[in-house]
C-alpha cells in the first residue's frame, strides 16, 4: 500500500471523483488534512466515499487570525478527528509578524489536544522550525509528522532525534535543497506525500492528481540509492509505526497489514539505504 501522508482532497472541486478514483486503483492511503472548519466537513464527506481516506482536523497557520477569537469552536472538531492537521507556524509565506502572536495561540489549543488525547499531528513549519520544535517539546508531544521539512539540517537532526516522522514531497523532484533533505531523513522515519491538490501546481507543474506519488517514490529512491519497492515498503512500515495501536486509527493499522507487500513483493522487515 501506498502512503500520501500529506494532500488536500477537499480542495479538487470538480476533479474530485478522478482524484479518488485513482487512489482506490493505486490503493493510496491518504491523510486529508483540512485548513479550517469547512474545509474539515468537506473532508470529512469525502471519506464517507472512500475508505482509503483518513481526515485530520487541522487550523492552518494561514486561516489562525480567523480562529483566534472563537477557540470554543474548534473543541468539537478536535475531539472528533483521528489525526490533527495541518498546524503549525509559519514565518516564511506569512511576513507580517503582527500574525504571528494568533499562530501561536491556535497552534498552542491543538498542541494541548494532541497531547491530552493523544492524537498523531500533521505540521506546517515554514520559517520557524526552532520555535516550532521548542514547543514539540514543551508539550511533550511524541507522535508528529513533519510536512514538506525545508528547514535547517541542524534542525532536522534534532527533530529526528525527537523520532518525529518527516513527509517528501513533490519538490524532491525539482530542488536540490530538498534532495540533500530527503537523504537526510532517517530511513525509520521517512514518509511521502505529495500536498495534493496545490503542491506540483506551486512549483510551475499542473494540478496535482494523486498518481504522483509514484513520481515521489522513484524520485527518492533515486536519492537513497534504493529501489522503488524498498521505498514504498519502507515508508508503508514508518505509517504503520506511527499509527501503532492508536485505537482511533485501528481500521488503517488493518488495511496497512493487509495491504503489506502489495506493491512490492512479500511482506518483510526492510533497511532501505541512507541515513538511520
Amino acid at each position: 500500500m501506498l502512503i500520501d501522508a500529506h494532500a488536500h482532497l477537499d480542495q479538487y472541486d470538480d476533479a474530485l471523483d478522478a482524484a479518488l478514483a485513482e487512489i482506490a486503483e493505486h490503493r493510496i492511503l491518504t491523510v486529508s488534512t483540512a485548513m479550517d472548519l469547512p474545509s474539515y466537513e468537506r473532508t470529512r464527506r469525502i471519506v464517507a466515499r472512500c475508505p482509503l481516506v483518513l481526515p485530520a482536523f487541522g487550523v492552518h497557520p494561514w486561516r489562525a487570525a480567523q480562529y483566534v477569537d472563537r477557540l470554543d469552536d474548534l473543541h468539537a472538531a478536535i475531539a472528533g478527528s483521528p489525526m490533527l492537521g495541518e498546524i503549525g507556524l509559519d514565518h516564511r509565506f506569512v511576513e507580517d509578524a503582527s500574525e504571528y502572536p494568533a499562530q501561536r495561540t491556535v497552534f498552542e489549543l491543538f498542541l494541548a489536544a494532541a497531547r491530552d488525547q493523544d492524537k498523531i499531528i500533521n505540521l506546517h513549519t515554514s520559517g520557524a522550525e526552532a520555535e516550532t520544535l521548542d514547543l514539540l517539546t514543551r508539550y511533550g508531544i511524541r507522535r508528529a509528522i513533519i510536512h514538506w521539512y525545508s528547514g535547517p539540517l541542524d534542525l532536522l537532526r534534532r527533530m529526528a532525534a525527537e523520532g518525529f516522522y518527516f513527509t517528501v514531497g513533490v519538490e524532491v523532484r525539482y530542488s536540490e535543497r530538498i534532495r540533500c533533505i530527503a537523504r537526510e531523513i532517517p530511513s525509520a522515519q521517512l514518509l511521502t506525500e505529495t500536498d495534493n491538490p496545490g503542491g506540483e501546481k506551486w512549483l510551475g507543474g499542473g494540478p496535482g492528481m494523486p498518481g504522483l506519488i509514484h513520481d515521489v517514490i522513484r524520485a527518492l529512491a533515486e536519492v537513497r540509492h534504493a529501489t522503488t519497492g524498498e521505498v514504498a515498503e519502507t515508508v508503508s512500515e514508518n505509517f504503520a509505526r506511527l499509527v501503532g495501536d492508536d485505537p482511533r486509527l485501528a481500521g488503517i493499522r488493518r488495511m496497512l497489514l493487509e495491504g503489506a507487500g502489495a506493491s512490492g513483493g512479500p511482506v518483510r522487515s526492510t533497511r532501505m539505504p541512507g541515513p538511520g
